[in-house]
């Protein structure tokens, strides 16, 4: 199935993955199931004891049978944080000819069905980021979120919005949708963080270097299998990185 939206337009779904052996199969069926033409799946998994770089390698070649290469899977040896799996996927990404790259986590969190419409909103408006937000009009998170964790997003949001002084609303939102352009005016092997503060400082610098961000509501579901990847490290490490940021930028 295919549309007119963005035809031609290469764009490059890049999902890390960590022990995701029992979510990848629907997730990456789901996403290559998107009516967009020139969409490639690349999976950047970081050596998962649980074979989830097999099950991609399998995929890739189940997906690629079509003499169209939709899928490929970056194997890195060593898992040292979340924002670097997400660098290596997106400067390879931006190496082999994307014109717009999306982050989109493995385990189901983030709504496939809305990435025609971040792609849309981008073209339509010329921008170079597209946040699918939680916490714009028509956002929403699961009801399975317990409080603790719903204030401890809220909080983190508008901690990092207060120190950096942006307008994003959902400023550590990890399902984003970036324009070549805005990914190489950051320069990903400059970046800092490790952890999931990549989200933060990937935006910031975005705008800094003049790249407008519009924001889409999605609703943010619950992961139903596998264990968050969230620790006590990358927690501290979202907390610093912000005023980091803002010394390093006075």
């Amino acid at each position: 199935m295919t549309n007119n939206l963005g035809a031609g337009t290469a764009v490059t779904v890049v999902m890390p993955t960590y022990n995701e052996a029992a979510n990848l199969p629907r997730m990456a069926e789901a996403v290559l199931q998107l009516p967009l033409d020139g969409l490639h799946l690349k999976i950047v998994d970081d050596s998962s004891p649980d074979g989830t770089g097999r099950i991609a390698d399998e995929l890739a070649e189940k997906y690629n049978t079509t003499g169209r290469r939709r899928m490929s899977v970056l194997h890195r040896t060593e898992k040292d944080g979340l924002g670097r799996a997400y660098a290596a996927g997106m400067s390879l990404a931006l190496d082999e000819g994307a014109e717009y790259v999306v982050q989109m986590d493995a385990d189901g969190s983030h709504p496939v069905e809305a990435v025609p419409r971040m792609l849309g909103t981008a073209l339509a408006n010329g921008v170079g980021l597209v946040i699918g937000s939680r916490y714009v009009e028509g956002g929403s998170l699961d009801e399975d979120w317990g409080a603790h964790r719903v204030l401890l997003s809220r909080f983190a949001n508008r901690y990092a919005r207060t120190v950096l002084g942006t307008r994003i609303r959902d400023i550590t939102a990890g399902f984003n949708l970036w324009s070549a352009q805005a990914l190489r005016d950051i320069d990903l092997a400059t970046l800092d963080s490790a952890g999931y503060s990549f989200q933060v400082e990937l935006k910031y610098k975005a705008v800094r270097a003049g790249h407008s961000a519009v924001e889409i509501p999605i609703r943010f579901e619950e992961r139903t299998e596998g264990v968050s990847k969230m620790t006590l490290k990358t927690q501290l490490e979202s907390a610093v990185v912000p005023i980091r940021l803002r010394m390093k930028n006075r």
